[in-house]
């Protein structure tokens, strides 16, 4: 097993890609602390992994609040001792054209997808920094590079890149290794979730767009993920990178 007895805190893990990776690190070994804001999700996941004879428990509530976060990692060291892993993996869509954006849109984007991942790294390179080991792997996005529609997700998704490098700057001789994962196409509940005939005219297109000619699944996002949180990536640090069948090569 590849994360044998390591501590994980996976962020909006109760559906689409987090759930994914829970569901994966579960199976390599890995203790969880599930998030997610759908109490019934969070729950749902956890039960998935108690009956495979893993452990793990909920957290329930968003990342856009400090406590919140920082009672994930309490919990990962009250109830397993430690946190060796977090994914800062939560974030939600308000997509508007640009000049009918509105504040809302805007600060809740922000709140979750940028805030958030802050809250994460920080609270949990507290812990990481004085056992001299720790692995964060945030997700970024293709939209990262400009999206239109997105100017709200591209730029918290931008900002968790250059987030990303930094604190790989600064934890790097703490023996933290701090990278990103930039999904594209990934064929989860929010894509699901769009309009039909947007959905119909993206496939038309997947071929152009996409080399491999195919959407993405939350397990091919998880294997990265997978690789990132091992020991097998311990000279990989301040990376970036794109799981996206070639789209943005």
């Amino acid at each position: 097993m590849r994360l044998k007895d390591k501590v994980a805190i996976v962020t909006g893990s109760g559906r689409g890609i987090g759930e994914g990776i829970v569901l994966l690190f579960a199976e390599e070994g890995a203790k969880i602390i599930v998030n997610d804001v759908n109490e019934a999700d969070a729950k749902n996941v956890v039960d998935q992994i108690k009956a495979k004879g893993g452990q793990a428990i909920a957290v329930v509530g968003s990342v856009s609040d400090r406590a919140t976060v920082q009672k994930m990692v309490d919990t990962a060291v009250k109830e397993f001792g430690t946190l060796d892993i977090i994914i800062n993996n939560a974030g939600i869509t308000r997509d508007s054209i640009l000049h009918k954006m509105t504040d809302d849109q805007w600060d809740a984007v922000i709140d979750v997808n940028l805030t958030g991942v802050f809250y994460g790294i920080q609270c949990a390179a507290r812990v990481m920094r004085e056992k001299g080991y720790g692995k964060i792997i945030n997700v970024s996005s293709t939209s990262a590079l400009g999206n239109a529609g997105q100017l709200n997700y591209a730029a918290t998704k931008a900002g968790v890149i250059g987030m990303t490098k930094t604190a790989a700057k600064e934890l790097g001789a703490k023996g933290v290794n701090v990278n990103a994962i930039a999904p594209g196409m990934i064929w989860t509940d929010m894509m699901k979730n769009m309009p039909p005939e947007s959905i119909k005219q993206m496939d038309a297109m997947l071929p152009y767009l996409v080399p491999m000619n195919r959407k993405g699944s939350p397990r091919d996002i998880a294997n990265l993920a997978l690789f990132l949180a091992s020991d097998e990536s311990s000279f990989i640090t301040g990376q970036i990178i794109f799981c996206d069948g070639g789209m943005k090569m």
